[in-house]
């Protein structure tokens, strides 16, 4: 056998059995003999056989691979969501292609067009925080390539979604909030241009209005959302001198970073301030006290955004009407922003 990969051609020429059948066999075609099916199987083995997934999707038109693009696949939620359409596509034996934008707009770039060059069958994507044009997207649905957005979307693309309800787990954490006493609470939030973040904005405006609590401007902090953004922003709340009795951060991450501030500062989270979050990762049922926050039902969304994909992919000519899956959020109340019995 020749030096590099191994081919059917090799496998071919070890049995003494044409290309074709080769091909035949590994795609369990009826017409091939389960004894020979056994043969080739065996020797695709011992020859280290991989197969070509773009000659087959030229020859086929199918790869049998979905793309998927996350912003970071080192949080829980998104490697989450992975989970869940991998637990999907791999009962319909395709395989998953995981990328990372790293909130990178150009990386976001590079890696669609990667994907596509890998002839995958369609991409599942959640937009990283610094996109703002979407030609890349355009580009997918272009070439009549399925997409599905999930978590962070946008409405500018024709396309199904699937997200949990922002607006409802951020109004009930602030109600939450409400019903513990608190009247000044500080928001931590993200650039109103990620849906999630605006839509969080908007939770926690409206409990505070149907409550009557004025909206104070002083008390919403913008950041990216990660554990030192949420130290940066609870110290310049501090700094300003305003009064405050709770913490509602957009971030489970940021929140954390606000309880080291707080704890440094010898503010006792939940007596004199309670605070919540928004992800439900998995340090927050460890951390002392253990915070409060909402889950965003990361498999079921998984599950359903690759069900979503999968409808669209056998429908004919990827014409199915596109439609917004929108999930139910659970709040989990614990210590951090209970008052204390």
């Amino acid at each position: 056998m020749k030096k590099g990969k191994a081919t059917i051609h090799d496998i071919a020429e070890k049995l003494n059995i044409t290309a074709s059948t080769v091909s035949r066999a590994l795609n369990d075609n009826p017409r091939i003999s389960e004894n020979t099916k056994k043969q080739v199987i065996k020797m695709a083995k011992q020859l280290n056989y991989q197969p070509n997934h773009i000659a087959s999707a030229l020859r086929s038109g199918k790869s049998k691979l979905i793309g998927v693009l996350v912003p970071t696949a080192n949080r829980n939620f998104f490697s989450s969501v992975v989970r869940g359409i991998e637990e999907i596509a791999n009962e319909l034996d395709y395989k998953v292609i995981i990328s990372q934008s790293y909130e990178d707009f150009e990386k976001e770039v590079q890696t669609v067009d990667a994907l596509l060059n890998a002839r995958v069958d369609g991409i599942i994507a959640s937009i990283g925080k610094n996109t703002d044009t979407f030609d890349h997207f355009k580009k997918v649905l272009d070439k009549g390539i399925p997409l599905i957005l999930f978590d962070r979307i946008t409405n500018e693309l024709d396309v199904s979604q699937v997200v949990i309800d922002d607006y409802q787990g951020a109004y009930e954490v602030t109600r939450h909030l409400i019903d513990q006493g608190c009247k000044r609470i500080v928001h931590l939030t993200s650039p109103k241009k990620i849906n999630i973040y605006r839509e969080r904005l908007r939770g926690y405006e409206d409990a505070l209005k149907e409550a009557k609590i004025p909206l104070d401007p002083d008390l919403v902090e913008e950041g990216n959302m990660q554990l030192e953004d949420g130290r940066i922003s609870m110290e310049k709340i501090i700094r300003k001198g305003v009064s405050f009795d709770a913490v509602f951060s957009s971030s489970d991450y940021a929140a954390m970073g606000a309880m080291q501030v707080l704890r440094e500062h010898k503010i006792s989270v939940p007596d004199q301030v309670k605070l919540a979050g928004f992800g439900n990762e998995p340090f927050t049922s460890f951390t002392a006290p253990p915070i409060t926050t909402v889950d965003q039902k990361s498999i079921p969304m998984g599950r359903v955004t690759a069900e979503t994909f999968f409808e669209l992919l056998k429908s004919e000519n990827n014409k199915k009407a596109t439609h917004k899956t929108v999930l139910k959020p659970e709040l989990i109340i614990r210590e951090s922003s209970l008052n204390k019995s």
